[in-house]
This record gives C-alpha cells, structure tokens and sequence, in this order.
C-alpha cells in the first residue's frame, strides 16, 4: 500500500493517524458491504523503521531487566525465601497477563476504530469510546488521564535509574578514592552529560544496538553477581522462610516496579515489522516474561540467601569494596542503566512528541525538541539527587504508579471493552479483572503508606543525626 502524501508518520509516535487524514481511502472501501471484509490493522500500519521480532524481545528484556533485577534480593527481605519464591511466580504471571489483555484490547478496538495502531492511552480511552453507551463520553478524559499518568510514572523511573547509576558511582569512589568524600548527589550529577547526549536518540530501532549492549553487560554483571552469591553460600535454614505479614507490601511494590514494562510494551508492538508475533505462544511476550520471571526468582532468592537482611537496595552494592571485579560489575552495571535510561525516556518523550505534532506550525520542532529532552534529564538528575534512597524509591514508585498503571488500569480498561460483549462463562471476565483490581488497590494503599513512613522515619532520624539509627542512606 503506497503512502499518502498528506500522511505524517513519526517515529516518536507509536500511532500512525492515518484514518484521521481525509485523504486516506481504505481499498477495502471500494467494496460492497456484503462482501467487506474485517479492517485488519496490521495491513495499514506504515512504519517509517520497524522492529524485528528479535529486536522487540530484546527491548522488553531491556524495560524488565534492570535496576529492579537487582533489587529483588531486597524484595525477598521483605517476604523470605518461601513466601518470596511463590509472591515473585504469582507476581509475574498476573503482570504477564494484565500486558496481555491491554495489547489484545488494543488490536481489537483497532479493528472497532479503524485505526492501525494506538499507544497505551489511546487504547484506554477507545475502550471507552467503544465500550457501553454511558461510558462513552469519558474516553476523552481517560486517555488523557493516562497519558499524563504515564509520562509521570516514567519520568519516576528516570529519577530511579539515576539513583542506581549515583549509588555504584559513590560506592566505587570510596572504595578507590576515599580521600575526595565524594556524595552520591555528586554521583547523579555526574551522569547530566551523557544522559543528554543518548536522550537524543529518537527512534527505537536505533536503540536496538543499546539494548543489545545493555544485555550483553548485564549477563556479565549477572555472571560476576553469582559468582559472589554462590560464594561460601549459607543454609537456607539461616534465613527466614516467610517474614512478619506487614513486610510483605514493599515485597509485592517492588517486585511489581521490577517486572511491569506497561509503558514500553505498546510502542513495542505498535512498531513490529510482524505485529502478529507479539502474542501467541511462544511469541514476544510470553519469551521475554518467562525469561524476566525466571531471572527475578533466581537472583531474589539466592542474593536473600547469600546477604539476608544486610542485603541493600541493589545487590551490587552489597559486593566487597576491596574487589577489583565486584567494582567492575558495579561500573557495568552503571553502564547498563545508562542504556536502560534511553528506552524507558522513550515512553513520556512519545506523548510529548504527540502533543507537538497539534501545533499549528512546525517551525524550530527540532529545537524544541532537543531543548525538552535537556530539560527532563536535568529535572530527574535533580529530583534523584534531592532523594537519593534507593530501596525506598523503588517501593515507592512501584506502589503509586506501576500498580495502578500495570495492573488496575488493564484490568478496568478490559473490562469495559467487554462489557457488552462477552464476559464469558459465569461472567469469569469480570470476576478474574475484579480480583486483578482488588490486588492492585492494596499494593497501592499498603505499599504507599509503609514506603513514605519509612522514608519519613528516614527523614527524621537524617535530620536528629546518626547517634542512635542508622538509615537506609547511609548503607546506600
């Protein structure tokens, strides 16, 4: 199918608007109704750069496989190894399912709007559209809603990532350098310049080689990790098997930050050169989630048995100081964050870009746009050096953004779109999103709460000295 001259595609946009343009004609308009088929979305997507089914497996490793690999050992702190073994396989399949079901809303409403492809809030908001008679008027709203939501939730992910790549910078300094007393805000400032120079990276399919790179490093540093880990390694008889019940919601917070990709995954599949493989068996999904679930388990139950409650927000952090290799693992690691940083930039800069595109003129677009990527990396480098707690920001943004975004929203969204079509058997539809729901509320209460009392306990005790407590920063 040849492109309409009138047609404007961008690569920052997971949405090619084409049934918005008046000069766009489906051939399959020229046909009688009796004999039109079905709108399919994959035929009329235009992608200026594709992804390869390979390509997309590696970027949704990339979004999973990251600082919340890592923390997982601090998760099972706050679960043990047997409560923390079975909370990470629930965990991840519910995850793996609420993904699921967005991506297939979204190829379906597709089909309902005409439309080749839509972002996470398009789709949200055209459940609605689409959906019963008395919500439609609110599809507006909710897109919007999630759009911003969504830019927010991983602009938290950003200030997150710079914590991490702050914290290993420190940890190395003082190991080799003790003498310059270097603070991790020092650190997370460190990273302004490179951050700004990969955020200027605008297509996906030319992070590809960052990805690749980014995965490389992390088997290596995962390779160092375990070498550590498996290191003398004590009975699991020494460590708890299940922890005090009110630790258990910084353990599902954090395991739910570290395994929801729910922003990356929608321009993912939106700029597949073979959208169809997305889901399926095995398809992307399903091998890229039981790939990250597996690693999760693994290194949360080892690193918990190695470390126990000495474990700190990052398992690296927890490697001898005095170790040439353990501070190697921590620099790769820092430089496997870096990379992260760039995709996972990728999901505010395209409603950003979006919300460029309305202008009614496109002059100084480019300027605009270097001069908005500068700005969001100094304003997470800043946000990160004002919070440098690494455990707890983990918990937090977990709590707040990805259990409302990754589970709730999937689940309220699918149901609508459902509504007046088919909730299967006994209604099991509603009653499977329902619980989904009611999950995602208590890690959000729950996690929230005990996150930003810990942080406040922080706070406090930071501000009365280090008499008597020792926090959280300190063994950061």
């Amino acid at each position: 199918m040849g492109k309409d001259p009138k047609i404007k595609t961008d690569n920052f946009n997971s949405t090619a608007e084409l049934t918005t343009n008046p000069g766009f004609q489906s051939s399959l308009s020229v046909a009688s109704k009796t004999d039109e088929k079905p709108y399919n979305p994959f035929e009329h997507r235009v992608v200026e750069h594709p992804n390869s089914t390979i390509g997309s497996i590696l970027h949704l490793l990339k979004a999973c496989l990251g600082t919340g690999l890592l923390a997982m050992p601090s998760a099972f702190k706050n679960s043990g190894l047997l409560a923390g073994s079975i909370g990470t396989i629930i965990a991840g399949l519910v995850c793996t399912h609420t993904v699921h079901i967005l991506v297939k809303t979204s190829q379906e409403v597709c089909v309902d709007a005409k439309k080749p492809s839509m972002s996470f809030a398009e789709t949200c908001g055209a459940a609605f559209t689409h959906g019963p008679k008395k919500l439609q008027p609110w599809g507006g709203f909710v897109k919007n809603l999630v759009d911003y939501s969504t830019a927010l939730t991983y602009i938290s992910v950003l200030c997150v990532y710079i914590v991490f790549i702050g914290s290993s910078l420190e940890e190395v300094f003082v190991a080799y350098w003790p003498e310059y007393e270097i603070s991790v805000q020092t650190c997370c400032a460190l990273t302004l310049i490179p951050l700004v120079i990969i955020c200027q990276v605008r297509n996906l399919k030319y992070l590809v080689p960052f990805s690749l790179l980014a995965n490389v490093l992390i088997l290596v540093v995962f390779g160092i990790t375990i070498y550590y880990v498996f290191t003398d390694l004590p009975s699991p008889s020494e460590r708890e098997l299940v922890v005090d019940v009110t630790k258990w919601p910084l353990f599902f917070s954090t395991v739910v930050f570290a395994i929801e990709g729910i922003g990356v995954v929608m321009p993912v599949e939106n700029e597949m050169a073979h959208p169809q493989k997305f889901l399926g068996c095995p398809g992307v999904l399903n091998t890229s989630m039981i790939t990250v679930i597996i690693l999760y388990g693994f290194v949360g139950f080892f690193g918990y048995l190695q470390f126990g409650d000495d474990v700190k927000g990052s398992i690296t952090l927890n490697l001898p100081q005095d170790d040439i290799l353990a501070q190697t693992a921590k620099l790769l690691m820092a430089l496997v964050i870096l990379f992260s940083y760039a995709l996972q930039f990728y999901v505010p800069m395209e409603m950003i870009t979006r919300l460029l595109q309305k202008r009614s003129s496109n002059s100084y677009d480019n300027i605009i746009q270097i001069t908005i990527r500068i700005v969001i990396v100094i304003g997470t480098v800043a946000i990160a050096a004002a919070f440098p707690n690494l455990e707890l920001v983990i918990s937090f943004v977990g709590a707040i953004f990805f259990s409302t975004l990754g589970l709730l929203l999937p689940a309220v969204v699918h149901t609508v779109y459902m509504w007046d079509r088919d909730l299967g058997k006994f209604n099991y539809i509603l009653w499977k999103n329902i619980i989904i729901g009611c999950a995602a509320i208590f890690a959000l209460v729950s996690g929230s709460y005990v996150s930003a009392v810990k942080m406040a306990e922080e706070m406090y005790g930071s501000q009365e000295g280090h008499g008597g407590n020792v926090t959280l920063t300190d063994n950061l």
